[in-house]
């Protein structure tokens, strides 16, 4: 069996990781704190002290990490993926990030001749823990094919997008909807807080109206104030919007829907919400954007 190495155990990382143990993978993980590691070595997995370590020591690198700053760092640091011998390696970044990012990253990684797969998932913590992500998939015929079963450990379904970055641009077209939805709701939630409407009543009048996306009901939960995991805070939220704005700009796309949005969160996290829950933002725009009647 092939030896995978997984770096970034954050949320979404640290639930992922051990699919591939189950799955029968030889697993090395590396993280930049330790208590997430730690867990996984005990459950049977190896740790690396760097990523240049962990590229050293497997056959194919899955990474999971924040941001463009942090994939950047990872692979082109001075103890990064890319500082040792990589040749006939196999490269899958599963992060979300801006699509020249991920074909800067993919070049670099040709050039050390390897091979590099973008597969950004949508998806939350929860199915990320049982392998049901969406995962969209930009590779060659030929990297697709030998990504696929790893890919698959992971989820639902794999879509393949096309050549490397378009895993990632589908990611952008996937997620877009989903930010305008939330802040909309926000605003509909706040007009009818306003107009004297109980919270209770239009979400269950809205969950069994055609204006219901299927996440709705899960998310109920936690518009009504219960606590709740966060599954993808606002901070990701903002970042993952900022990378739309960027990519549909340089696709000449007017995108004022997006931009509108991109304000709510902004005004969210300055009002203390960053860590909290996407959905959060009906509650900074009910209580904190509106005036009293």
């Amino acid at each position: 069996m092939i030896s995978i190495g997984f770096l970034g155990l954050g949320k979404m990382g640290s639930v992922m990781a051990p699919l591939l143990m189950e799955a029968g993978y030889n697993l090395i993980v590396w993280n930049r704190s330790s208590d997430k590691v730690d867990h996984l070595v005990s459950l049977g997995a190896k740790a690396a002290p760097s990523p240049a370590a962990l590229a050293s020591s497997v056959d194919v690198v899955v990474s999971m990490l924040t941001d463009d700053a942090a994939i950047c760092a990872v692979f082109e640091g001075p103890d990064g993926l890319l500082s040792v011998p990589v040749e006939e390696k196999l490269f899958i970044d599963m992060s979300t990030l801006r699509p020249p990012t991920v074909k800067h990253i993919a070049q670099q990684v040709r050039n050390k001749g390897a091979s590099f797969v973008d597969a950004p998932v949508s998806g939350t913590v929860a199915p990320a823990k049982i392998g049901k992500l969406l995962v969209m998939c930009g590779a060659s015929d030929e990297d697709f094919k030998t990504a696929e079963p790893i890919l698959n450990v992971f989820g639902r379904r794999i879509v393949h997008a096309g050549p490397v970055g378009q895993g990632t641009v589908l990611k952008l077209v996937v997620n877009l909807p989903l930010a305008v939805y939330w802040g909309s709701l926000a605003e509909a939630i706040a007009m009818g807080t306003q107009g004297g409407l109980d919270l209770d009543l239009m979400l269950d009048t809205i969950q069994d109206s055609s204006a219901a996306l299927a996440v709705l009901g899960l998310k109920i939960p936690t518009i009504m104030g219960e606590p709740s995991p966060v599954a993808f805070d606002v901070a990701s939220m903002k970042k993952d919007l900022l990378s739309m704005l960027d990519t549909g700009e340089k696709f000449g796309v007017p995108m004022p829907a997006t931009n509108g949005v991109l304000e709510t969160y902004s005004a969210t996290i300055d009002g203390g919400f960053a860590d909290a829950d996407a959905v959060e933002v009906i509650r900074y725009v009910t209580e904190k954007m509106t005036q009293p009647k």
